[in-house]
């Protein structure tokens, strides 16, 4: 089964957060992991991979935390959850040539590689400034439903 991974999940939850933030506004690991329902402990592992692929930064001391370290209407969907979970290959035989020795004669391989470059479309084309905006209308959406009761955002 395909499954993006708790790492991944995490991630995208974080960086959505990130890229709802006001630009140059930091955000302290607990507000993130209160916001978005992630363990600390487990979004500071992560938050370290997304500062290694340069999608975030920190900075240390008393006004101190995250931010995004690019702009958000460039930086997409596919890219974050990389970061984390490596490149995403939908079969063995999408890994590179030759990896599997059936990829030049399994009638399936060629359904693969156009799942697997569809797949990669879609997350190629949403941005994180767009999950941001959809991520605030649903807030409000929600808030509205429940009679203007402030809810945790995501």
């Amino acid at each position: 089964m395909l499954q993006l991974t708790r790492d991944g999940e995490y991630a995208v939850r974080a960086v959505v957060y990130l890229a709802g933030r006001p630009a140059g506004e930091l955000s302290l690991i607990s507000e993130i992991a209160e916001a978005q329902e992630v363990p600390k402990s487990y979004l500071s592992k992560i938050m370290q991979q997304l500062g290694r692929a340069g999608l975030v930064r920190s900075r240390r001391g008393a006004k101190g935390g995250f931010e995004l370290a690019r702009d958000p209407e460039e930086l997409t969907l596919r890219e974050t959850i990389e970061a984390v979970e490596g490149p995403i290959n939908l079969n063995v035989c999408l890994i590179r040539p030759g990896e599997c020795h059936r990829d030049t004669t399994c009638p399936v391989h060629p359904v693969w590689r156009e799942a697997q470059e569809k797949l990669l479309e879609v997350l190629e084309a949403k941005t994180m400034a767009d999950l941001a905006r959809e991520a605030e209308e649903l807030a409000k959406e929600a808030e509205a439903a429940s009679g203007g009761k402030k809810s945790a955002g995501g």
